[in-house]
């Protein structure tokens, strides 16, 4: 800090000459005050040095502002020092300008000669850049102004370590806070301290064993060792001061409560001009850059003193601990609500992974156990198996052995076998108690963070209007088809409707963007599994299958990544054009647009394979073609499960690695680097200027919050691929569960040390989440039966066992799938190009299908087995979803949503407010007789004293009269 910053606050007030003097003497003043305070106070201005606190050392900054500045070729501020200020005050009082109310109505108020109107918010038409610039600075002014009358203390620095920005350091009273404290309903600890009621008997015994074995799970931070005790919390009130613990007014309230508060004031704040929205509008329109809270502290000096956040980055940002829980209530004392039921929501969705991922590989384990006793796939690969299976292409395809698919039978095996059934009805029922494990987690943090009835004031929080719906009322007012009489307060349907056909459009443009490029890479896969056929490589022809699946997958994760950030973008513009009223409706339209893109962009290659693959194929001798001349692909003959395990795991590993993990550590720190790189500083070395920025210099150069939505939606999508095709990937747990447990630790690490601290928002739930969490986990259900049912070869497996086979086995199962085709039959110059590929005459091919063979009544007509087997596959759908729907809801109603011992907790917490109330209300009224005793004893004691001196003055009276007489 130099002596140039310019301190605006209101101090408090000392002296009635102080009171009286105008504001530019005024501070002057407090200039002079300060230079006393700081040559007596060096251990405060420490303080100060790392821009925590006014220059003073004793008033904590809530909030920064920071907005552009110029400087003269010199390096000092336009605003002149201190000293200079002293010196010409006299001077400057003498020459006073028009008040800067007066300046900006008339700016405002002007118009240009060529222009019927005047943007209130740009300025006017045809101004030169300085006109912009005063039209800035009068509107930075006036809020100022306007945050002063509002109670809160300013103090400006324009010379700082940054070129060309200035900050403006915000702190809120006492006064200020109480008052903000009692308007947002906040309910705050009060003196009474109960202890929590333990369980006793044999459950108390084994929970106090459970307790000590995982106490070195646990972080070592103060809110796990006193979680036995709690202190009753009521919504506060300046009139019920009392009822509080105020021996310590600065730590009252926390950094995280107090930045709060000042953003909700910086939100109603409005400046005189019209059409101003507080800082919201005035971040859109350029007069302040950003707006942020300081973190507590630094974290890499090891002489740091111990705050919220280094404490943080030890016991939860940092992968050395990726074994111990996170510290919630740590995270949200530090954050706020809404950040730390993402965490909590984070880490029971990963604690609940553990039990599906070793049911997974169980399930994966009994495959490899069993491959070698399936018959089916003893049968492909036996030796002396002699069955010709027709050409998978035209023309460059010949015709080839059953066995050479050995391989992919056997691979198939290990995902399509009777235990995936029950893995899937498992994960049905895991899904369903993970909601209502949350729903019960989500009670327990309500009532340790004193949400409990918290949801008319959420709602209430949430009404204030966007800056862009009153930009776009304004403009509707303004416009010169309407009087100015006639203003509007809102925005119509009829005025949304071009947004909202917009949307519509766009979104339904977008999917089909989607679909081309399934599309596209079907046409890839079609030509490249020709191509490879022509090569003189045997060995490229002998891995045609695999190469052709493993490099199509690739391609559809690269656009998957491609596609994500751009439909990214256009969710939000979509969502801006609608112009919604408050910010909970933006974000929910928001997510509900990014959803519905990023889901469709993700999971449809993978639904074209699961679904439609291998089923629009036709027959040799009459496929079906795209654009007449691409034949549709058909699916192996272990089927197409093996391709969608390949699909699923290769898109779901990648938008891990890829996406989630390596986006997340090198993006912020690319644009950190950038800030750094445009901040123009090259005279400093890095770890110099370090040591010499202050707090908000350096909080600066971090990346600003953009919203919980991104962090959500990559784990909403990976909860897809963990539900909604987990019949065909058992392993997708356990990949969830490896990259969960690097993403708390990446998250957090981001949240400590990569972006600005974000405002504390309060949250009684998650929101919208849970609604597409509840839908995703209906829809699995649905996927996984069409899955086993259609995709792999389960219900045929049990038709042939149960209904065809001769002695109830599955032997003869491969034949019996098997139709036949006379090799006369092609169409001309669809026939392969080598007819003795083989080394001998084929007449007669095989096919994977239900049809009646050449010599029948009704050639290649589809065969009654195929009715069966259809029959069968709906009738599983139906069974398979109706149970397990019907055990979900069982799950549910068995688990109740509110814990029993919460429930307790709050009826218990009620009765002792009700006893603190009494207590003090008789402790008022004793007070209130005690002093009227008092004084009615004094008035008593009065009235004798009165009376003695009196009756004293009438015997004195009397005496004279006596002498007198005499």
């Amino acid at each position: 800090m130099t002596e140039e910053a310019e301190v605006g606050a209101e101090p408090s007030p000392t002296s009635e000459t102080e009171q009286q003097a105008p504001h530019f003497l005024q501070d002057v003043i407090f200039h002079g005050k300060f230079k006393l305070l700081k040559a007596l106070t060096p251990e405060q201005n420490t303080h100060s040095r790392h821009g925590l606190f006014f220059q003073d050392g004793q008033r904590r900054v809530d909030y920064v502002l920071t907005y552009p500045v110029k400087k003269p070729a010199g390096g000092r501020s336009i605003r002149t020092s201190a000293h200079i200020l002293t010196e010409n005050a006299v001077a400057r009082s003498l020459r006073r300008v028009p008040k800067k109310s007066e300046r900006l109505k008339r700016l405002q108020t002007q118009k240009p000669k060529d222009s019927p109107t005047a943007d209130v918010e740009l300025g006017l038409h045809g101004e030169t850049l300085n006109s912009h610039e005063d039209h800035k600075m009068f509107k930075r002014e006036e809020f100022e102004g306007k945050l002063r009358e509002m109670g809160l203390e300013l103090e400006k620095d324009e010379d700082t370590k940054i070129s060309g920005v200035a900050f403006v350091k915000i702190h809120a009273p006492w006064n200020v806070l109480c008052r903000e404290a009692e308007l947002m309903k906040l309910k705050m600890p009060t003196k009474k301290v109960y202890e929590m009621k333990k369980s006793g008997g044999v459950m108390g015994k084994i929970k106090s064993l459970v307790s000590k074995v995982l106490d070195p799970l646990h972080p070592q931070v103060e809110e796990h060792q006193h979680k036995n005790f709690k202190r009753l919390s009521h919504a506060f009130s300046r009139e019920k001061q009392h009822l509080f613990d105020l021996s310590d007014k600065d730590y009252f309230f926390d950094s995280r409560t107090r930045s709060s508060m000042v953003y909700e004031i910086l939100k109603r704040t409005k400046c005189k001009a019209k059409y101003s929205m507080g800082i919201t509008s005035l971040l859109g329109s350029g007069v302040y850059t950003a707006a942020y809270p300081l973190h507590d502290g630094d974290i890499s000096e090891e002489t740091a003193e111990l705050n919220d956040r280094k404490l943080l980055y030890e016991e939860w940002a940092n992968y050395s601990v990726f074994y111990k829980y996170q510290p919630i209530g740590l995270v949200r004392k530090y954050f706020g609500e809404k950040i730390g039921l993402y965490f909590a929501w984070l880490g029971l969705y990963t604690q609940m992974l553990i039990p599906a991922s070793l049911v997974g590989v169980i399930v994966f384990l009994y495959g490899c156990a069993t491959v070698d006793d399936n018959i089916p796939s003893m049968e492909i690969c036996h030796p002396r198996n002699n069955i010709t299976m027709c050409p998978q292409c035209d023309g460059v395809c010949s015709y080839w052995k059953l066995s050479t698919a050995c391989g992919t039978a056997r691979a198939s095996h290990l995902f399509d076998n009777p235990a995936t059934v029950f893995f899937s009805i498992f994960m049905a029922l895991w899904a369903a108690m993970f909601m209502e494990h949350w729903k019960r987690r989500q009670m327990r943090l309500n009532h340790e963070w004193d949400l409990t009835g918290f949801e008319d004031e959420e709602e209430a929080l949430k009404d204030h209007p966007r800056a862009e719906y009153e930009f776009r009322v304004m403009k509707k007012s303004l416009s010169k088809d309407r009087k100015l009489k006639h203003k509007t307060e809102k925005l119509t349907c009829q005025d949304r409707l071009p947004a909202y056909m917009t949307n519509i459009v766009m979104m339904l443009l977008m999917i089909g963007v989607t679909f081309a490029i399934v599309f596209g890479v079907i046409l890839y896969r079609i030509s490249t599994k020709a191509a490879l056929h022509l090569s003189a490589n045997p060995t490229t022809r002998s891995h045609v299958q695999l190469t052709v699946k493993t490099t199509a997958a690739i391609i559809n994760l690269v656009v998957i990544l491609i596609l994500d950030e751009v439909y990214g973008a256009v969710a939000r513009w979509l969502t801006v054009l609608e112009v919604p009223k408050t910010d909970k409706s933006f974000e929910e339209r928001l997510i509900f647009k990014t959803f519905i893109l990023k889901f469709f962009n993700a999971f449809t290659p993978i639904i074209y394979i699961a679904f439609f693959r291998g089923r629009l194929v036709g027959r040799p001798g009459s496929y079906l073609y795209l654009l007449e001349s691409y034949r549709m692909e058909e699916c192996a003959h272990g089927g197409c499960l093996m391709e969608l395990c390949i699909q699923l795991s290769i898109t779901m590993l990648g938008k891990q690695l890829i996406q989630n993990n390596l986006f997340e550590i090198g993006i912020p720190k690319l644009k950190k680097l950038i800030r750094y790189i445009q901040s123009k500083q090259g005279a400093f070395q890095e770890e110099e200027r370090q040591k010499k920025m202050q707090r908000y210099e350096m909080d600066h150069f971090l990346e600003p919050f953009a919203g919980l939505t991104p962090e959500y939606m990559e784990m909403i999508i990976q909860f897809g691929f963990v539900t909604l095709f987990v019949a065909s990937f058992p392993l997708a747990p356990l990949f969830a569960l490896l990259n969960n447990i690097i993403e708390i630790r990446l998250d957090a690490k981001k949240f400590v040390t990569e972006l600005r601290r974000p405002v504390a928002a309060r949250a009684r739930d998650i929101g919208i989440w849970y609604n597409i969490l509840r839908g995703v986990a209906k829809v699995a259900v649905i996927i996984n039966a069409f899955v086993i049912s259609f995709t792999s070869d389960f219900i045929p497996r049990m038709v042939y066992q149960y209904m065809y086979s001769p002695d109830g086995s599955m032997h003869g199962f491969v034949n019996h799938t098997l139709s036949y085709f006379n090799v006369s039959h092609f169409q001309e110059g669809k026939e392969p190009s080598e007819p003795m590929h083989l080394g001998y005459p084929v007449e007669i091919c095989r096919y994977k299908d239900y049809r009646e063979p050449p010599w029948s009544v009704t050639p290649y007509e589809i065969s009654k087995e195929f009715w069966a087997v259809l029959a069968v596959r709906l009738a599983f759908v139906i069974v398979f979803q109706n149970v397990v729907m019907l055990m979900s809801d069982i799950v549910d109603w068995l688990i109740p949503d509110i814990p029993k011992d919460i429930s307790l907790r709050i009826h218990k917490e009620k009765i002792l407010l009700v006893d603190l109330f009494m207590k003090e209300e008789q402790g008022k009224v004793r007070n209130l007789e005690s002093r009227a005793s008092i004084r009615v004893k004094e008035n008593c004691s009065r009235s004798n004293n009165n009376n003695n001196s009196t009756s004293a003055h009438q015997r004195s009276g009397l005496h004279n009269n006596s002498t007198k007489s005499l």
